[in-house]
């Protein structure tokens, strides 16, 4: 699903959804404006989901026609109505449930539900606070300071056979994946580069593609400011 376009060069853009953050009215808004405006994928999921998964994501694929991809902060957050799941190892971390046995949990949901499965290394950035996705999963992140903890480990997770790299501050947070560390993970790693987590602005987007992520993915500024979806495709179309 995203190799296709990877293997092609051509700069990606998905809009990352918690449904705990919308209402059916919202959420249906958000996703018209991603059928409209040209979003690539729309990925689905939280740290914690209340709301049922499956119902959000059958109202979104109403009005959106695009791939719609799980994102799960946990082995339930599975349903045979997506089209795919990013199958996340948190490689970053330490803790085992969320390197293998969340996985363990959730293969035969997964396999039942027939989803395309994206293996994928999650790989956490200090942002500058504590993120959910880190209170979460009692793990630390990868410290700013220590690029090349964050270049092996991105290695580490291609030789082990995974076919994308996640790389994140955590969600909303308050600074974005440094630049130069994109440009150098890049360098060394030859599958799709996804990266999120604090991109604001169209120019920090730019930066980030720049440097080569393959996939941007944004969520917390669409929530707070929702008119900023057109000039980020605008931003992501121009690359």
């Amino acid at each position: 699903m995203i190799y296709k376009l990877f293997t092609q060069n051509t700069k990606q853009l998905a809009l990352l959804i918690d449904p705990d953050k919308h209402t059916a009215q919202s959420l249906r808004s958000i996703a018209k404006s991603a059928q409209k405006l040209g979003v690539d994928y729309i990925f689905v999921g939280g740290s914690l989901l209340t709301t049922d998964i499956s119902e959000c994501v059958n109202a979104i694929k109403k009005v959106f026609l695009g791939p719609v991809i799980l994102f799960p902060g946990h082995a339930t957050q599975v349903t045979q109505y997506a089209d795919a799941i990013l199958f996340l190892s948190l490689i970053s971390g330490r803790n085992p449930e969320f390197l293998i046995g969340n996985h363990v949990i959730a293969a035969p949901a997964i396999k039942q539900a027939g989803l395309e499965v994206i293996p994928t290394g999650y790989i956490l950035i200090e942002s500058g606070k504590t993120t959910s996705v880190e209170y979460m999963s009692n793990t630390k992140p990868i410290p700013r300071s220590k690029p090349d903890i964050a270049i092996a480990t991105a290695m580490a997770g291609e030789m082990l056979g995974l076919r994308a790299l996640y790389i994140e501050a955590g969600s909303g947070a308050d600074e974005s994946v440094d630049v130069e560390l994109i440009q150098k993970i890049k360098q060394t790693c030859t599958i799709p580069i996804i990266v999120g987590g604090g991109i604001q602005t169209t120019k920090q987007l730019q930066d980030i593609y720049t440097a080569g992520a393959d996939i941007a993915v944004i969520g917390t500024v669409i929530e707070q400011q929702p008119e900023l979806l057109a000039s980020m495709v605008r931003c992501m179309q121009a690359m």
